[in-house]
């Protein structure tokens, strides 16, 4: 057995507002081993996209701990999530994002030049990605001209060219028609074996979420008892 790259232990998240307090996540206890594959499911508003915000250090837990690989989120300032983002997660949503002045080979090199590397080394290895996810010979297309599951592979390719630990999605096949959704969920499950990837990822695809190796379901802000 893995150890856990992903521990929450009595997570809180509150949004407080001039007219009320909403409490979005109730003491989330979750454990998620390296190397795995993990899905949070549940209806609209039950909390979804707010822990999965929190797991990727774009919002901050309210109460309890986070611990992701050696990082503990809920001590971390402006910087060091900023650090935490850019070195060891990758994101895919819903909608692609993808620049759509850059080629699919810039778009995913983008995230490897700024961080520091040549611009060589950010091009080989957007290449190398695009055509292991079967984009090979659509690289130099712009994202009109790529089709919507093309353009959500383009933007995997781009989550991965930092070879984060953890990926996180957020309704990835949400916005695809059926055969697109199935090419893309088969992607980003085989990302533990191809390149040693954790994946976390929240949808309301029943489906997909009975493939993955441990499934959270989220109520109300709380998670269900088996």
């Amino acid at each position: 057995m893995s150890e856990p790259i992903i521990v929450c232990e009595a997570l809180s998240k509150t949004f407080r507002t001039d007219a009320e307090e909403l409490r979005i996540l109730r003491s989330i206890d979750l454990s998620v081993e390296a190397g795995s594959t993990a899905s949070i499911t549940g209806p609209s508003g039950c909390g979804k996209t707010t822990l999965l915000s929190i797991l990727g250090g774009l919002d901050s837990p309210g109460g309890g701990t986070v611990r992701v690989g050696s990082w503990n989120l809920h001590e971390l300032g402006e910087e060091g999530l900023s650090e935490y983002r850019s070195a060891y997660v990758g994101f895919v949503f819903q909608f692609h994002y993808l620049l759509k002045d850059f080629t699919a080979l810039e778009n995913v090199a983008l995230p490897a030049y700024m961080r520091g590397g040549s611009k060589a080394e950010a091009f080989s290895r957007a290449a190398t990605l695009l055509a292991d996810l079967g984009l090979g010979d659509r690289k130099n297309q712009y994202p009109g001209k790529l089709s919507g599951g093309e353009r959500q592979r383009a933007a995997i390719a781009r989550a991965l060219v930092n070879r984060p630990a953890v990926i996180l999605a957020d309704e990835p096949t949400g916005n695809l028609d059926e055969a697109n959704a199935r090419i893309v969920e088969d992607l980003l499950l085989g990302l533990a074996a191809r390149y040693g990837t954790t994946l976390v990822v929240a949808t309301h695809d029943t489906r997909f979420a009975a493939r993955t190796d441990s499934r959270f379901r989220l109520t109300e802000g709380e998670i269900e008892s088996p």
